[in-house]
């Protein structure tokens, strides 16, 4: 099959980090933009999620959720009375557990 070339705008950083990350993986900066290109083909779309929530937002929500079923899981095992102390020396015993 004929090869043809693409010329894309990218920061000198981004494009440092790319080329490092995709050594580190047998390849080049442009076989990995074929890897793309071929894949987006493939599953006709971007090959990977595209959301409006940045990462923090992404991340605070997981722990509200972390939360919140921590919260249900001690309403189920009548632990949701804990005191703070409580709750810490818990945290502390389970450190020195896992040490």
């Amino acid at each position: 099959m004929a090869q043809t070339n693409v010329s894309i705008r990218i920061d000198e950083n981004t494009k440092r980090e790319a080329e490092a990350l995709f050594s580190k993986l047998g390849l080049t900066l442009s076989a990995a933009t074929t890897v793309f290109y071929r894949q987006a083909v493939r599953t006709q779309g971007i090959p990977f999620p595209l959301t409006m929530i940045d990462t923090k937002d992404m991340a605070l929500s997981k722990g509200f959720e972390a939360m919140k079923e921590a919260q249900e899981q001690a309403i189920i095992n009548g632990t949701s009375e804990m005191s703070l102390d409580e709750i810490n020396n818990i945290i502390q015993e389970s450190r020195r557990n896992n040490v």
